[in-house]
């Protein structure tokens, strides 16, 4: 075990809008995404069945980001993997504000979850694209994400591996 200790997130929910997509001054994207996640359970008193939904600030950088920017979408189901970071930013009235988020960078993973009919808007756009931007785009993509267990994350019964993949 890590003697100085260990952060690291991992979640798995929908994203609440689209993704925020930016580039800094070297080039390198930055996305921001607001995901929502939700624990349901039964209240022992009335029996009733009750929903609480957390929302997480989300940053990708670099190939990730711009993978998120060309393929997810409000509503896209996404298994993301970094860490907490807490950022100090001065407001307009001078006060000293903080933001926790979670970080996605080369360490860290994104993969996108859900089956078609979760990005076909997504999809449809992308087969506009010529097909060297879209060779490019396989190339650029390829290594991108880590592997992540599957059959754990995935009901592999409701893909259908037939589709088109668009990357």
């Amino acid at each position: 075990m890590a003697n100085r200790g260990v952060n690291k997130v991992i979640l798995i929910g929908y994203l609440g809008q689209d993704p925020d997509i930016r580039y800094m001054t070297n080039g390198a994207a930055v996305a921001n995404i607001n995901i929502a996640t939700s624990e349901n359970w039964k209240d022992k008193n009335t029996g009733e069945m009750k929903e609480k939904t957390e929302w997480h600030k989300v940053v990708l950088f670099g190939k990730l980001a711009e993978i998120a920017g060309d393929y997810l979408r409000k509503g896209s189901q996404v298994y993301i993997e970094g860490s907490l970071k807490t950022r100090k930013w001065t407001d307009q009235n001078n006060l000293d504000r903080y933001t926790t988020e979670i970080v996605v960078n080369i360490n860290g993973s994104m993969q996108m979850l859900g089956n078609r009919l979760n990005s076909s808007s997504s999809v449809e756009n992308n087969k506009k694209n010529s097909l060297k931007n879209t060779h490019l785009k396989k190339n650029k993509h390829s290594n991108s994400f880590k592997n992540v267990n599957k059959k754990s994350l995935l009901d592999e019964s409701n893909i259908d591996f037939e589709d088109e993949i668009p990357f």
